[in-house]
């Protein structure tokens, strides 16, 4: 049995990954014009550390993650340019509305920073259905480390078999799996995510009413 469902953002309330990777990809090939956009796969759904250590390593020029990092909030400034009411899923506040029916609490869970979480919900009017919003950038280490799903049941007041995680990537497969979470993934030809972990994979993210209607 189940009493909330925990969102990922990113790749599941937003469509923002291929957004970020052409971002990223434009940047990396001023350093390495032969990188492509699958080497940056690595990035997606992982803490700031992790995502800029694959984007080192596929630049490949010895530079630190740290310092590309730096140099790429000089070449652009990446939030200002997203429109997040564009990659907006339109069916989300439908189906949050359906989940508070059931009697479900709502939380989300995102490696993303706590204004870029703020700015989205606010944006696309979803703020109030979540009591909980948690960010990566709140811990040590982000998805695939479990903490973030630890941190976010405890602070519910749940055990973590009585959440279910709704994720994409394989970084938030695998920090949902290590925490003890039920996980709903959202299956994303575009990327080679691993969602063998999970306990259900859906072609649309409307199918997460039913497999919550299921756990109850």
């Amino acid at each position: 049995m189940i009493k909330a469902v925990i969102f990922d953002m990113d790749g599941v309330i937003i469509d923002s990954e291929p957004e970020y990777l052409k971002l990223n990809l434009e940047f990396g090939q001023t350093k390495n014009p032969n990188m492509k956009l699958e080497d940056l796969f690595g990035m997606v759904g992982s803490s700031r550390e992790d995502a800029w250590s694959c984007f080192a390593q596929a630049v490949g020029n010895g530079q630190t993650w740290e310092k590309l990092r730096d140099e790429f909030r000089s070449f652009c400034d990446v939030y200002a340019r997203m429109d997040y009411r564009r990659i907006f899923r339109p069916e989300v506040p439908g189906i949050l509305e359906e989940l508070k029916s059931m009697g479900l609490r709502l939380a989300l869970a995102s490696s993303t920073q706590m204004p870029i979480i703020e700015r989205v919900l606010a944006e696309n009017n979803i703020r109030s259905y979540f009591e909980l919003l948690v960010s990566g950038a709140q811990f040590k280490r982000s998805k695939p480390d479990p903490e973030i799903y630890h941190y976010t049941a405890a602070s519910l007041h749940l055990p973590e078999a009585e959440c279910l995680a709704v994720e994409d990537s394989t970084f938030g497969v695998t920090a949902a799996s290590l925490a003890g979470l039920k996980i709903a993934a959202l299956i994303d030809h575009r990327f080679d995510f691993d969602q063998s972990l999970a306990d259900f994979r859906m072609e649309r993210l409307t199918e997460v009413t039913d497999i919550a209607r299921r756990l109850l």
